[in-house]
């Protein structure tokens, strides 16, 4: 009995959704990819950006241990054969400790910027779909009301009039479809946004500190230079929202 209800309930829903789509138009099925591109790049990019994968924490926690001066033998080991972005960084960082402060931040400086991009990967994909789903709905629209126009008249009495809906109901389908793709794409996209550009400030953050830990204590004239700066400017890119 429950079985069968389901089973209904499900076809009913199947046919009202196929109904959906077969009033909306062509214009319907460019829609439909969109929301499934951009579904799949929500869900890749949630989890690519867990904080855990970017930021591992032995790697946070081994950064503030670390005293001023202290060798960072351990921590070394640590991002060695680590695959976060914050493990990379790092790495470049104690890979340049021989060379002037400058040249280290430089080389950080580069890296970041390359794992901004890392970090970035797919968001332009949503940037476009919340562009392009309401014109692609607006079309859909638009060839709807040419569908109407262009069978006024052609026919009398019930027969018009069930065009004129016909073409009424294409044109308010796909708009509909294209504008609930735009929404939840534009949210998507604002929130990786965001949260890429927090762990970007938090990563510039641990890289200063580490930098001025190993720098610490450390006279100009080790690395031939005039003076070092007393403290260390890591900016890492941020991403354009």
């Amino acid at each position: 009995m429950i079985a069968a209800w389901i089973i209904a309930e499900t076809t009913g829903i199947v046919n009202i959704v196929l109904g959906f789509f077969a009033r909306g138009g062509l214009f319907m099925w460019p829609l439909l990819a969109c929301s499934i591109v951009s579904v799949t790049v929500m869900i890749l990019r949630g989890l690519a950006l867990q904080q855990k994968k970017v930021m591992p924490p032995a790697i946070e926690e081994e950064i503030e241990r670390l005293a001023p001066g202290e060798s960072p033998e351990r921590l070394s080991r640590l991002v060695h054969h680590d695959p976060s972005s914050l493990a990379r960084i790092a790495r470049v960082a104690l890979q340049h400790l021989r060379g002037p402060r400058s040249e280290n931040v430089e080389a950080v400086q580069t890296r970041a910027r390359h794992e901004m991009v890392r970090l970035e990967k797919g968001l332009i994909i949503l940037e476009v779909i919340v562009g392009i789903a309401p014109l692609l709905g607006l079309i859909g629209a638009v060839s709807g009301l040419v569908h109407v126009f262009s069978h006024l008249g052609l026919s009398s009495g019930a027969s018009d009039t069930r065009q004129i809906a016909l073409g009424i109901a294409e044109a308010l389908n796909a708009t509909v479809f294209g504008l609930s793709i735009a929404v939840p794409t534009l949210v998507g996209f604002t929130y990786f946004s965001r949260k890429v550009e927090v762990m970007s400030v938090e990563m510039e953050t641990l890289v200063v500190e580490l930098i001025n830990k190993c720098y610490y204590g450390r006279s100009s004239r080790e690395f031939g230079t005039a003076k070092a700066p007393p403290t260390a400017q890591v900016p890492i890119p941020t991403p354009l929202a």
